[in-house]
């Protein structure tokens, strides 16, 4: 696995079309892809290991192995042997298949506790999620880096931490808001104009859209295929996806508005 990086110039982003069975989305392609994830054959049940420290080996082609250490966040429903991992020292989430990729070496569940975190400040986490903001990172030299997103959800297991997603790099994030809020590098957006501030979008937005293959021609004419796997309820119209070939959670507006 390659470590992101937050800064990725907006020109490295290239605008691809999702193509599924009930319309279209705008997204943007990141420069590189990750080659396609290897199955091992599934054995019998295991324990949950949602909540649990692990660690493990990674080996990428002829690349030397690498090791991680990380909590695994979440099961996802619609592909249980698809979990979100949150890796130490990296911002974004990973989606892993961690009992069949086999790029995957001697995964362990480690005796390490989850450090017991929550929401000092409900009311504020409230506010921010499910708004536009302006996240201000340090760039070289000092400078201030604004990059314009959306607070999606309260992150599951580690309560104090809470996703988000950019539009130069629409990718599931998560960080500790309410600090940065506090410290003045989280500003939430003013509402638009064009929809009243107490308006919230319905419930249930393309109902049954979970589940779904989705796919883009890539410039070379080749596809990109993934599914869908869940949807933001702070924003019904808003949607993660996990493609065949990356690690890295998709989030896009599957809504367009006329």
């Amino acid at each position: 696995m390659k470590t992101p990086h937050k800064k990725v110039a907006a020109g490295q982003a290239t605008r691809e079309t999702v193509n599924r069975h009930t319309g279209s989305a705008n997204v943007r392609k990141k420069k590189t892809c990750q080659k396609k994830q290897r199955g091992r054959p599934s054995s019998q049940p295991r324990r949950n290991i949602v909540g649990c420290r692990i660690s493990h080996g990674w080996k990428e082609g002829d690349e030397p192995i690498t090791q991680w250490k990380g909590t695994v966040l979440d099961q996802v429903p619609i592909n249980p042997s698809l979990y979100l991992v949150k890796y130490d020292g990296i911002d974004c989430v990973y989606g892993l298949e961690l009992h069949r990729d086999e790029r995957i070496l001697k995964l362990k569940i480690l005796p390490d506790k989850v450090p017991f975190s929550r929401v000092r400040d409900v009311r504020l986490a409230n506010t921010i999620i499910g708004k536009a903001v302006e996240h201000i990172f340090e760039g070289e030299h000092g400078s201030k880096d604004e990059w314009r997103g959306m607070v999606l959800a309260q992150a599951p297991i580690m309560k104090a931490w809470f996703y988000i997603t950019y539009e130069k790099d629409p990718v599931l994030y998560m960080y500790q808001l309410l600090d940065d809020y506090k410290e003045g590098d989280l500003r939430i957006m003013p509402e638009s104009s064009e929809s009243p501030p107490a308006e919230r979008e319905p419930e249930g937005v393309i109902d049954g859209l979970i589940g779904k293959h989705v796919e883009y021609t890539k410039e070379d004419g080749s596809k990109r295929t993934g599914k869908v796997i869940h949807q933001v309820k702070a924003k019904p119209s808003v949607y993660f996806i996990k493609f065949d070939d990356d690690f890295h959670i998709y989030v896009y507006d599957l809504v367009k508005k006329s």
